[in-house]
């Protein structure tokens, strides 16, 4: 038999595709041509194949060797399909069986002595295999944690390409893997380590029970980045379908840790601000990967000393923010990673850190101060929902040792406001208060009619914008949930706009 195939799954995004790699080995001199839009990593592939096949005792076909990677349409690219390849070259060649080669999937790259190796964003790989159907997969022994976390599917780990064809040929057996159990998630950091700062802990209460973003301004040393290292830890459990999407962009990303699929827990990014655009949004040249939005998606997005941030790093997220996805372009393609998150942004006052508007010898001007924090762009601050004044705690706060409200009894009051959330949008394609559409507002979802006739007011005077109005309907929905009441009206106005005020302290 001079010909044969194999599959394998080729990334764009976090999204798989299955690809058919077929081997032909026919008479003529000793050649190899790769078809199929292949990157450098697979043009390179030829020589690695060979070497691990012939350091496997198998024998390299002395004829001309042609493999082709279908659909041609679609780039390939990574070092995963040099198993693929490889058995294919093999059972072109009659060295192993070609019965069930197609209805199984194989990844994996291979060192010069056969040894396979693992490869980034196994995870949605074998998600893809297993949305089309494919019921087995060959894959690097060192894979098989992220691999563990797919259902349906019989996961066989293998060290090396000697082991892959005695398990073809019958004489050597792979075990595959087990399913792992779900577990408690163990937060070490929780919100009863944080002494004072009510305000801000309820506005985190507000931010996870309704999915906004959220800015904190304060001086240097009040815990605003301890309150927001803490709020993963109020947030819900994700589902199973959010964790293993949240796992997928790590796992392509190089980053996977299994605790976004056995805990369920919400991831927590956090770039430094000399971050670039790339970094954050992500990108690249001829390998394209997610950036610091997408790695937060389902979580939180913390970024500390905002203002410090480079020009339009920080405005680069607005879209993110609206559309809840990264569509990144490229002469090889386009590619789309989700990027739903909740941001979180901690600020100095001014640039000494002192200023409060109670003195605390602070020398910065006011045009200081009020540059200082027009860093921070105004359409950005348009899509913040809650900015937050974070005070210096006081003496007897600091001193005081009676216990605290964890984040245990917080996260619980957020899970019971967020399903009478969902219960109110049950008929509808989301379930946050922060996702609520602009139209449904005005139309569906109104606050009571003083509260809607203050609302109007306040646009009138232009002292908010359209947006605005949006944002502070939706945070009214999401403080009315936490205090148990049907429609918001006033009172959840008022609280609405006391947490949305710590800007006006450039004013």
């Amino acid at each position: 038999m001079s010909f044969a195939m194999t599959q394998g799954v080729a990334l764009l995004g976090i999204d798989g595709e299955l690809v058919s790699i077929e081997a032909d080995v026919s008479k003529g001199l000793p050649s190899y041509q790769l078809l199929g839009l292949p990157d450098a990593a697979l043009n390179e592939s030829r020589d690695r194949i060979r070497s691990a096949i012939q350091n496997s005792k198998l024998n390299w076909p002395q004829n001309k060797i042609t493999v082709s990677l279908s659909p041609a349409w679609l780039p390939k690219s990574g070092s995963g399909f040099d198993l693929p390849i490889s058995i294919a070259i093999l059972a072109a060649s009659g060295q192993i069986p070609i019965n069930g080669l197609s209805e199984m999937i194989l990844i994996g790259e291979l060192s010069l002595e056969g040894t396979l190796k693992p490869i980034r964003g196994i995870l949605p790989m074998l998600l893809a295999a297993a949305k089309h159907g494919k019921k087995r997969a060959i894959i690097a022994i060192e894979n098989s944690a992220e691999a563990s976390m797919i259902e349906d599917l019989e996961i066989l780990p293998a060290s090396n390409l000697s082991q892959v064809v005695g398990f073809l040929i019958g004489t050597c057996q792979l075990t595959p893997t087990s399913q792992r159990d779900v577990v408690e998630p163990n937060y070490n950091l929780d919100l009863s380590q944080v002494a004072g700062q009510q305000t801000a802990k309820f506005g985190l209460e507000v931010a996870a029970t309704g999915g906004h973003h959220l800015l904190m301004i304060g001086p240097p040393g009040t815990g605003k980045t301890m309150l927001a290292e803490r709020l993963p830890s109020i947030l819900p459990r994700l589902s199973s379908f959010q964790a293993k999407q949240v796992a997928a962009i790590h796992s392509v990303a190089g980053t996977f840790d299994i605790g976004y699929v056995l805990e369920k827990r919400p991831p927590f990014i956090a770039p430094h601000h000399t971050t670039t655009t790339v970094a954050m949004v992500g990108g690249g040249g001829k390998i394209i990967r997610p950036g610091a939005c997408s790695l937060a998606h389902n979580g939180v997005l913390f970024i500390d000393e905002a203002p410090e941030c480079g020009n339009g790093i920080l405005d680069s997220l607005r879209q993110p923010l609206e559309s809840g996805v990264v569509e990144i372009t490229r002469a090889i393609g386009s590619f789309v990673f989700p990027a739903q998150f909740m941001l979180v942004l901690a600020a100095n006052p001014c640039p000494c850190g002192r200023f409060s508007g109670k003195g605390r010898g602070c020398q910065c001007t006011s045009l200081q101060v009020r540059r200082y924090l027009s860093k921070l762009s105004g359409p950005l601050l348009d899509r913040i929902d809650l900015r937050l004044k974070v005070d210096t705690p006081s003496r007897v706060e600091l001193a005081d040792n009676s216990p605290r409200e964890g984040s245990a009894q917080i996260r619980a009051r957020v899970e019971k406001a967020r399903q009478v959330a969902t219960n109110r949008f049950a008929s509808y394609n989301f379930s946050l208060n922060s996702q609520i559409p602009s139209e449904l507002l005005r139309n569906r979802f109104k606050a009571q009619q003083k509260a809607m006739s203050a609302l109007h007011n306040l646009i009138d005077r232009e002292e908010i914008t359209a947006r605005g109005f949006h944002k502070l309907l939706r945070l009214c929905w999401s403080i009315a949930d936490l205090r148990d009441v049907e429609i918001p009206g006033m009172e959840e106005l008022d609280i609405a706009m006391s947490l949305r005020s710590a800007t006006e302290l450039a004013a």
